[in-house]
């Protein structure tokens, strides 16, 4: 797994073969994360299946009552299928206005 931090998100990239192994090692270094506004770079793996991104449903739902950001980059999905509570953007800088609008919220009372 490779992490970058800014000022504003910490950007993740899976180095794992598969979603659920990263997933696995995710949860273990999550405590590291709980108040950064997270992006899970999945853009350069192929063929990454709802059902991948739906394992993520508890801990994107945990993040976002913490008050932080959890965005999702996946190419290829259709967001209509997609539970509201987890944030998928195709691009980065999609994922980044998604983190700069849950702002925009969080400072509205929503």
């Amino acid at each position: 797994m490779e992490i970058s931090k800014t000022e504003k998100y910490t950007l993740i990239k899976p180095s794992e073969n598969s979603v659920i192994n990263f997933l696995e090692n995710f949860k273990n270094k999550y405590a590291n994360f709980t108040e950064e506004h997270l992006i899970i770079d999945f853009s350069d793996k192929i063929n990454t299946k709802i059902e991948e991104l739906l394992l993520f449903l508890d801990l994107s739902v945990r993040h976002k009552e913490n008050g932080t950001s959890f965005v999702m980059i996946c190419n290829g999905i259709d967001i209509d299928e997609i539970p509201e509570e987890i944030s998928v953007a195709p691009t980065f800088n999609e994922a980044i206005d998604i983190i700069e609008m849950d702002a925009i919220e969080r400072d509205l009372g929503f």
